[in-house]
């Protein structure tokens, strides 16, 4: 059984903001890519979870980018899973440059859910054995549960169209990263060579819905948030952190 997964990766021009560095979003979709061909490989892919009705829905993430590679460079994605916390699968993530540099650690949980009744399924009752891989921690301290903020500050709005959507129907994770560092002050993004992501993800925008975007600095980065509009629901609530 394949206990760990890793995938070569290339930094791409699409994947780097203004100042050549690589975005916390790209990262995000490096780590979605192997976590999903990992399952598969597993016995547990979204092909076979979408036959039983089941899909893999992303709850928490945590991300650390300790250095923000340039286009052009190669690095591995390499991921496992890391057992379960209560209804949550919990995979690690750790990326390495070409020279064997580690670049960023991240932890990610993760639901089974029912897509007709859209309650979880515990990983257990799934009938595969998934490995615990105990020991092997990219990073101890995530998902972090973040929580929500007074004095926010409107931050425009989204709506969700053709190019958010994903695989499930709803607006990709990697595409919620993208609208926290639309969030935030552009310099100040760019200009930040070490980053870290906390997200939750707390319920599922759909083509169509609009999202409003709130945000707060804080002494070291930056708190976003996003709620559906007309009276939904807060959709996702994040931290973003300058590390240097």
């Amino acid at each position: 059984m394949p206990y760990t997964h890793e995938e070569p990766f290339t930094v791409c021009t699409w994947d780097v903001d203004r100042s050549d560095r690589l975005t916390m979003a790209s990262a995000f979709n490096f780590c979605q890519e192997v976590a999903g061909n990992h399952a598969r490989e597993l016995g547990v892919g979204a092909e076979w979870m979408r036959e039983r009705k089941l899909a893999w829905v992303l709850s928490r993430m945590s991300l650390v980018l300790t250095t923000r590679p340039g286009w052009g460079a190669r690095l591995v994605v390499r991921t496992w899973p890391r057992g379960t916390d209560r209804l949550f699968a919990v995979r690690d993530y750790e990326m390495i440059s070409a020279a064997g540099t580690r670049l960023g650690v991240g932890r990610s949980a993760w639901i089974a859910l029912n897509m007709e009744n859209l309650r979880p399924r515990r990983v257990e009752s799934l009938g595969v054995d998934i490995p615990l891989n105990k020991g092997l921690d990219a990073m101890t301290d995530g998902p972090v549960a973040v929580e929500t903020r007074d004095g926010l500050i409107p931050r425009g709005e989204r709506i969700a169209g053709y190019s958010d959507i994903d695989y499930n129907g709803h607006v990709n994770n990697a595409r919620y990263v993208q609208w926290v560092q639309d969030s935030v002050p552009l310099e100040d993004l760019l200009g930040t060579p070490s980053l870290r992501m906390d997200i939750n993800y707390l319920a599922e925008v759909k083509p169509g819905d609009r999202a409003l975007l709130e945000a707060a600095d804080l002494p070291d980065g930056w708190y976003v948030q996003g709620t559906i509009a007309d009276g939904g629901a807060c959709c996702f609530r994040a931290v973003l952190t300058r590390l240097a």
